[in-house]
């Protein structure tokens, strides 16, 4: 596809809202300096000085930054040319933009900005994805209803890998999984015995027994690989398992298993891994979702963050010829793994911009319902009192991991999605094992994130459309 031709009807850039600076929001002011069709004026975070360095840090000289309190200083700074800095949305809502890019990151925050721009007739780009594992489904429909588009965003893993499964779907392709690798590559020294990942080294010389598989029993390395790995790396992270939910949310796939497999695995080996049982695979049917540890060499490329598929193989004499091209095919010839590997944060965010705002295309499709949900799990003995407190980078809360389940409305007796539970206390204990269940935490009533999941379990006729075959 070409992409001029594709947004050439186009004829004026889109402005846009960034809500959250951090290190994707960054990344994104700084890109839309050079993005001709999107624009990046206003910027809010918790301070208006935040913002307003968020700006300086993208290359935005201090006379072209208006730190503005007022709605009424930041319509002034509007006209004047400038870019407008600010510490809440309601200063700035009133501005000509036409799409919010929430990406507080803050499963509260995001909603209800989201529900705020919605309401005052802006699309949005739902960076947030803890906010969306809760509601996406709901706040996308609501959208749609008044003629707008909630999307996620090109630059973070589900709308990549989105693209990447309905293109094959479109070309007639059978996805038997999808997924992603997690955030980092595990990098290893055959000569030291050392694996590094995300700036930590540690020995870990018996990996070099497993660095192929021996006589072809793979499972049996990945386990093996996965067993010396977690000695001294942790081998779950909850934003793998979010990331997931939204693109099962989309696609219609599901887990098989509800905390993946999650096997430290090469690029080369994804076929054979990520097919099913009788084929010598992980899975017990297709349609799968799942992540993968990227296992390295130093002098080899990254594919952290990236997203991948396996297709079925339907015609030898294809598979044969692309297996001789260098593409990955299982050792049966039976699978391929189709990838991409990257994924640029706010550096790609603008074609996602473009679809929703100019084009009225969100990248979730037009079957976007809440099929799964990612909830929360007591990886020990909680007792009352104790509270969730989500932090960190990956956004998770100490002691509790995450799994996705088959989606159910919101009950007293019913686990909590993960983002629902987070910065709540618990009312009650939980056991190690157990699901945290609604009851279970204490949630104002007042919370914008528990009265949108509410309205969206109220919402199943709106989702009760025909599925994919």
């Amino acid at each position: 596809m070409n992409f001029h031709a594709h947004y050439a009807g186009v004829s004026a850039p889109v402005e846009t809202c960034l809500i959250g600076s951090g290190s994707f929001g960054r990344s994104y002011l700084a890109q839309s300096r050079r993005t001709p069709l999107v624009n990046a004026r206003i910027a809010v975070d918790v301070t208006a000085e935040a913002a307003s360095a968020a700006f300086a840090a993208a290359g935005f000289s201090p006379a072209q930054i208006a730190t503005c309190g007022t709605a009424t200083e930041a319509e002034a700074a509007w006209r004047a040319g400038q870019c407008v800095a600010a510490s809440s949305l309601q200063t700035v809502i009133g501005l000509p933009f036409s799409l919010l890019v929430e990406a507080t990151g803050s499963p509260e925050a995001a909603t209800r900005h989201a529900l705020e721009a919605i309401e005052a007739g802006r699309h949005v780009a739902l960076v947030s994805k803890e906010a969306d594992s809760v509601v996406g489904p709901g706040l996308a429909a609501l959208a749609r209803e008044r003629g707008l588009v909630v999307t996620p965003v090109d630059g973070d893993q589900p709308s990549l890998l989105i693209g990447l499964a309905s293109w094959a779907e479109v070309l007639g392709l059978e996805i038997v999984a999808a997924g992603k690798s997690s955030e980092y590559d595990f990098v290893f020294d055959l000569a030291s015995g050392a694996v590094t990942c995300n700036g930590v080294t540690c020995a870990l010389p018996e990996l070099a027994q497993f660095w192929r598989p021996r006589d072809g029993a793979l499972l049996e390395t990945a386990a093996e690989r996965a067993r010396i790995l977690a000695s001294a790396f942790p081998l779950r992270a909850v934003p793998d398992l979010c990331e997931m939910s939204l693109v099962a949310n989309a696609l219609d796939l599901s887990p098989d298993v509800a905390g993946f497999h999650a096997p430290p695995a090469r690029i080369l080996e994804l076929a054979d891994l990520f097919c099913e049982a009788g084929d010598g695979g992980l899975l017990a049917g297709p349609r799968r979702i799942d992540v993968f540890h990227h296992l390295r060499l130093a002098e080899e490329a990254s594919f952290a963050g990236g997203v991948f598929i396996v297709v079925r193989c339907d015609n030898d004499e294809t598979w044969d010829m692309l297996r001789g091209k260098g593409h990955v095919v299982s050792r049966n010839g039976r699978h391929a793994a189709l990838y991409l590997p990257r994924h640029l944060l706010g550096v790609e965010v603008a074609t996602s911009i473009l679809d929703a705002a100019a084009l009225g295309r969100s990248g979730y499709g037009d079957d976007y319902r809440p099929r799964q949900d990612l909830v929360a799990v007591a990886r020990r003995d909680l007792p009352a009192g104790t509270v969730l407190a989500m932090g960190g980078h990956h956004h998770s809360i100490a002691d509790v991991d995450a799994e996705i389940r088959p989606a159910a409305p919101l009950a007293h007796e019913q686990a909590v999605p993960f983002y629902l539970a987070a910065d709540r206390k618990l009312r009650r204990d939980v056991l190690a094992g157990q699901a945290i269940r609604l009851a279970d935490i204490e949630i104002a009533p007042a919370s914008a994130l528990l009265e949108m999941r509410r309205r969206q379990d109220a919402m199943a006729s709106r989702f009760d459309r025909p599925g994919r075959t």
